[in-house]
């Protein structure tokens, strides 16, 4: 089964930036689409961002001018570059394939604080 690894989370001040990374244990191309999502604590997940194998990336508002999604398909791996950063955007976020059916990854936690 595919799996997807996190990485890249950690703890960034205000206006600060940083890098998520998702590998993909096998084919990026078995997944009809890549997301990101996030969770704050006492929160639902939230879509972040999505990717498509043709079209995208498409955002939600929190994200729009301020986060990146990309994918790499010789290296399998999708990414979520976050300028800008706010206190509202810590959470953990989790990587997210849609194949016809679901895949997560673990997650990765992202603290936005002074």
């Amino acid at each position: 089964q595919v799996q997807l690894v996190e990485s890249g989370g950690g703890l960034v001040q205000p206006g600060g930036s940083l890098r998520l990374s998702c590998a993909i244990s096998g084919s990026i191309f078995v997944f009809n689409s890549m997301a990101w999502y996030r969770q704050a604590p006492g929160q639902p997940r939230e879509l972040v961002a999505r990717i498509f194998k043709v079209g995208g990336p498409y955002y939600a508002d929190s994200a729009k001018g301020r986060f990146t999604m990309s994918r790499d398909n010789a290296k399998n791996t999708v990414y979520l570059q976050m300028n800008s950063l706010k206190p509202e955007d810590t959470a953990v976020y989790y990587c997210n394939g849609d194949s016809g059916s679901t895949v997560w990854g673990q997650g990765t936690q992202v603290t936005v604080s002074s």
